[in-house]
């Protein structure tokens, strides 16, 4: 279950080979010993066998074994940022291919040509998707693992409508451009959001940068004036 999991977690993040979860382990152990020997050198030489030196040893350990968890999780946070707002893009061309009259597949095919320079893990999953199709694999099984190995909700939504299409026999181009609208909508509404959140976020730098020197321009002269003037009585 873990195994399966760390699997998970590191498709998300990009890295879908077969051995991708053994070197993950491995470069956990090899920086944990890295940060034993380093925290614990800086550690016994500065404090000796004391309680900080000991300290240090357990933290150089720690920051050691966990700094890959920190590096997954900020390439699965950047990849999936990315593909959330390469979609509605990706879609728009896929469903202009399909009312051309290319098939799902060809489709797909063709924009992860078409866009591989402005939405790569986009046209990755595309084309790691085709490729798996083209070997045999059912269109089913295909589209959830998609949704799975992106771990982006828009495109697991992607991959149910499909699934449904195809199962009742609807119009593909039709379901994809509904999927799209609803995605570009959810982005507008989301860079609504961080709009009008820049106020309260901008009060901080306000205060504690731009408010002070400002304070000190306009009062700084007549400040000086009137210390001038009360030195001079």
């Amino acid at each position: 279950m873990e195994q399966s999991e760390l699997k998970v977690r590191l498709a998300n993040a990009g890295y879908n080979s077969p051995n991708a979860a053994q070197i993950f382990l491995a470069l956990k152990v090899a920086l944990l010993f890295v940060g034993l020997l380093a925290g614990g050198g800086f550690g016994m030489t500065s404090w000796g066998m004391t309680q900080k030196g000991w300290s240090s040893l357990v933290i150089g350990g720690g920051l050691g074994f966990y700094l890959p968890e920190i590096g997954v999780w900020f390439l699965k946070r950047g990849r999936q940022e990315r593909i959330f707002l390469g979609m509605p893009d990706a879609l728009d061309l896929l469903v202009v291919c399909v009312e051309a009259g290319l098939g799902l597949d060809a489709g797909m095919l063709r924009v992860s040509e078409e866009l591989e320079d402005s939405h790569p893990d986009v046209c990755g999953e595309f084309a790691m998707c085709n490729m798996q199709l083209q070997m045999g694999r059912p269109r089913r099984e295909v589209l959830h693992d998609m949704g799975i190995r992106t771990g982006v909700d828009d495109m697991r939504a992607f991959g149910a409508i499909l699934i449904q299409a195809d199962k009742f026999g609807s119009s593909i181009a039709h379901a994809i451009r509904v999927q799209s609208d609803s995605m570009r909508i959810k982005r507008s509404q989301m860079a609504e959001e961080r709009a009008a959140k820049t106020a309260v976020k901008m009060i901080f730098p306000l205060v504690l940068f731009i408010f002070p020197g400002i304070f000190v321009v306009l009062v700084g002269p007549a400040a000086i004036m009137m210390i001038d003037g009360l030195l001079a009585t």
